[in-house]
């Protein structure tokens, strides 16, 4: 059992990222553990994450697209107004600059399905204001990656309908028959634990003021005073014509996505209208892919990576034999098999780190099992969704963390691992494994 590639690598991928070695080394080490524990020698294992990395070539090319479109709306202006019709409505209530965020990022999940497109053109431009206000950037990652992953859980529309499907196909090819109402119905109370770790984090563990400082590496510098005393009363940006082809630029995008099912046309469809339009010329093209690379590019590489990862945990029969060894010690006590289930999943989704692409491994190692010992289908549903879920939010190598960090470290005052992943993992896997375990027991 703790010879298994899944915990060796799992372990040592978060022991490197929490001594601050970065997320990219910690996720290869860890993958060539994986490969060299399960017998592979080096060269084998090196082809192995290598073939596997083009399983996210799609989201590496769409993050990178996504980058340089978010540059391109930052440079039309129109971030700044939004800025300050913030202001008027928010004004300097931090914590309820917090929740609209969360609010926000709620929207990009269902109503407005864009996932992480929007942090780059969001966050950078409030920097200055949560520097301001002392906001502390945990409760902003906090909220960031809950509605990054709450609503996918809960509610089945946008990427929430793509997430239960994937549930309930996966258990229907296992040999359990279930509705996508039932699947609903089981992920709303692991659902209502990521509400409760949610409020946690904004008026209890992250309330308190805290101005992010700059670190290199070699020095720290001071605190940032803050933005001058002015800002509230700076003079307005005006909206002209570039600010309503940028407009028209977002919603082509949107629509084109969404037509196509594909978010490399759909930021690639924006950019052009970016351009046709002059709102950027052609001459700013080169520092615009610069900047877009610098900004979503170390998401891209790590997706690339933690691709490879998953196919040699895959591949290598790792997450199987984990589950197998899991097998022999339960005794038929449902809270006891429900609990031991959540922590292999834990496991499995901070090695992957893909809440999506865990749930076909874990359906077809969790549906023999909940049939054999009696959960209903709801509770097996409740079971796989939770355990795709739980280590999403906390794992170095997912978007719901990345994203987030992408936009909080643009003035290099955040830090990955310990002010977006471990804040995350706190307050959001501990109450998601314990309803997770409740709704498999009460279902």
């Amino acid at each position: 059992m703790f010879t298994n590639a899944v915990l060796i690598s799992v372990l040592i991928m978060v022991v490197l990222s929490l001594v601050r070695v970065n997320v990219i080394f910690a996720i290869l080490i860890a993958a060539i553990t994986a490969g060299l524990v399960s017998g592979l020698n080096v060269t084998e294992a090196v082809e192995v994450i290598v073939s596997g990395m083009g399983g996210q070539s799609n989201t590496a090319l769409s993050y990178i697209l996504l980058g340089i479109f978010a540059v391109m709306i930052g440079l039309s202006g129109i971030t700044t107004i939004l800025v300050q019709h913030m202001l008027r409505i928010i004004g300097k209530q931090k914590i309820i600059l917090v929740l609209v965020i969360a609010g926000i990022a709620c929207l990009s999940q269902n109503a407005v399905p864009v996932h992480i497109a929007f942090i780059p053109i969001l966050i950078p431009p409030l920097l200055p204001l949560f520097n301001k206000l002392k906001v502390d950037r945990r409760a902003v990652a906090a909220a960031l990656t809950f509605g990054l992953k709450a609503p996918y859980i809960m509610i089945p529309a946008g990427f929430g309908l793509i997430f239960q499907g994937i549930i309930r196909d996966e258990m229907k090819a296992n040999g359990m028959e279930i509705a996508l109402s039932d699947v609903t119905q089981a992920m709303l109370l692991p659902g209502l634990g990521m509400v409760v770790g949610l409020l946690i984090a904004v008026f209890v563990t992250y309330r308190k003021d805290r101005v992010s400082k700059k670190k290199d590496g070699l020095h720290v510098e001071p605190e940032d005073e803050g933005i001058p005393e002015d800002f509230y009363e700076q003079e307005k940006v005006t909206w002209n014509l570039g600010h309503t082809m940028t407009v028209l630029a977002i919603l082509v995008a949107l629509v084109t996505q969404l037509m196509t099912d594909s978010l490399v046309i759909g930021a690639l469809s924006g950019i052009i209208v970016m351009f046709a339009t002059r709102v950027v010329k052609f001459s700013q093209g080169e520092r615009v892919v610069h900047e877009g690379i610098g900004m979503m590019g170390m998401i891209a590489f790590v997706m690339l990576i933690a691709s490879g990862y998953a196919t040699i945990l895959k591949e290598t029969g790792a997450v199987s034999e984990l589950v197998e060894r899991t097998d022999g010690w339960l005794d038929g006590n449902h809270a006891l098999i429900a609990t031991v289930m959540l922590l292999v999943g834990l496991v499995i989704t901070m090695g992957i780190g893909s809440s999506f692409g865990t749930i076909p491994v874990i359906a077809a190692l969790y549906v023999p099992i909940c049939l054999a010992t009696g959960f209903s289908p709801v509770a097996t549903a409740a079971l796989i969704g939770t355990a795709g879920a739980l280590g999403d939010a906390g794992s170095p190598a997912s978007d719901s963390t990345l994203g987030p960090t992408s936009g909080l470290n643009a003035d290099g005052r955040h830090n990955h691992i310990w002010e977006t992943c471990v804040p995350t993992f706190l307050h959001y896997n501990i109450p998601l494994f314990i309803f997770g375990v409740l709704a498999a027991v009460l279902f």
